[in-house]
């Protein structure tokens, strides 16, 4: 018995050791193929990221504009002056190569309780009386932040479908309204007060506006919207910004006015900055 077990155990060390050989000379090209699928993987999850910035910057240099005048907020927006024929609404093929028009006089027609000593209301922007020199408009920088926040180009400037907690039978909407109905407008305005109400959601918000509404609330609505409104999924802040908004024609898709999509003329406020 001692005998043969010492005549086999040098010949079960000897197979454990070939085998322990095998293995560290397979290691090599396990450890290779580990590194090129850790490089395929890096190599691509940046590209993917560089196409992505790449479609950002050019959507960039469509909607900023060349600009005649330079304004720095204290709330850190960029304002930029540009010429009112360079807005982006004129860059659309209906408009492309027109230049705005003179506004058209209102109807003489008298309206309830009118009043001419209003309030003048400034923007932060305009605070230190700076203003855009006549011919042009004031537009928000837009940045790449901006663009980022929502994601993709396609998103920017539209509504995102986030689930919010609905802790209320309003369905987590909560809201009050006062409306008028008739025939003929032709104008409409509203005094709001302007609040910084405090969301506790990213993707809530908090608004006070005026709606201009032809049809129904079914497939042939029209709506043209104004107001002040928080909201940091939009904006990445919590201050009130102005803003307009709109239906396009009898379809049911809702656009926010980010950037100008129609002309404007002389303006004193600009959509999406705070106020003073």
């Amino acid at each position: 018995m001692a005998s043969s077990s010492s005549f086999s155990s040098p010949t079960v060390t000897s197979k454990f050791i070939g085998f322990l050989l095998l293995l560290l000379s397979l290691q090599p090209d396990l450890s290779l193929g580990s590194d090129l699928h850790y490089k395929n993987q890096t190599s691509f999850r940046p590209k993917r990221e560089i196409q992505k910035l790449r479609k950002v910057e050019e959507y960039l240099k469509r909607i900023n504009k060349p600009s005649i005048k330079t304004i720095h907020s204290p709330d850190g927006d960029v304002i930029e002056c540009v010429p009112s024929h360079l807005q982006p609404a004129f860059d659309h093929p209906q408009l492309r190569g027109q230049k705005p028009l003179d506004l058209p006089e209102m109807p003489s027609i008298a309206i309830a309780n009118e009043t001419t000593n209003e309030e003048n209301f400034n923007q932060l922007w305009s605070q230190s009386g700076e203003c855009c020199p006549i011919g042009s408009i004031p537009m928000r920088r837009t940045t790449k932040t901006d663009v980022l926040r929502a994601r993709s180009v396609r998103r920017f400037g539209r509504r995102l479908k986030k689930p919010i907690r609905r802790d209320s039978s309003g369905g987590g909407h909560e809201h009050a309204v006062v409306f008028v109905n008739g025939e003929q407008y032709y104008g409409a305005k509203a005094s709001i007060n302007v609040w910084t109400p405090r969301v506790t959601d990213a993707y809530e918000f908090s608004l006070s506006q005026i709606w201009l509404i032809s049809g129904s609330f079914g497939h042939d609505l029209n709506t043209i919207e104004a107001g002040w409104q928080v909201s940091p999924e939009l904006y990445g802040d919590n201050y009130p910004r102005f803003f307009t908004y709109w239906t396009g024609s009898y379809k049911p898709t809702i656009k926010l006015q980010l950037a100008q999509r129609f002309p404007q003329g002389p303006l004193t406020m600009e959509d999406n900055l705070t106020s003073a």
